[in-house]
């Protein structure tokens, strides 16, 4: 697996943990309760969906302490003149002249249709390093490229951003 994380991707990851099994787990035990005790489970969906429930916020924790296990934990810094995580990053795609605006993030917190795309993708990894008014060629396949100019650069704080629930 050995996903390439930040401190912060690792500090969220684990406060979620934390409030699944204190907050959430309780309460859907205390569900799964009360609806095992309406009587007959084999017609009983309450029960059914509670149980669901369970297993499945037990495996989103699993799920999230595997990921934190097996990481592989970068630095989120970059010069503030240059585009790295956590970024956000203005650009023109010099074919179409269309421009955009993108977040580097690591994969856990990617949202594409949401604007936040990955360090590992090609656009990612192609305008990791660049400064305002480089030009980045972005190479998606042997036979597939393209170049984006990069007109405005911001560091954004990443403490709204949530990771990705799967």
């Amino acid at each position: 697996m050995y996903d390439k994380l930040t401190e912060s991707d690792i500090k969220k990851m684990e406060a979620e943990i934390e409030h699944r099994k204190l907050v959430v787990r309780p309460k859907a035990a205390q569900d799964v309760k009360e609806a095992a005790a309406q009587g007959d489970r084999s017609e009983n969906f309450e029960y059914y969906a509670a149980k669901k429930f369970l297993r499945q916020n037990d495996s989103r924790i699993r799920y999230l302490e595997r990921m934190i296990r097996t990481a592989e934990v970068i630095p989120d810094d970059s010069a503030a003149d240059e585009v790295g995580l956590n970024n956000t990053v203005t650009i023109e795609f010099i074919e179409d002249e269309e421009i955009e605006t993108y977040k580097i993030v690591t994969s856990v917190r990617a949202d594409s249709v949401g604007g936040m795309i990955t360090n590992v993708s090609p656009l990612g990894k192609a305008l990791l390093g660049k400064k305002v008014g480089d030009i980045a060629h972005v190479v998606v396949s042997p036979s597939v490229s393209y170049d984006v100019k990069i007109l405005k650069l911001e560091n954004t704080d990443d403490a709204d951003d949530e990771i990705r629930s799967f």
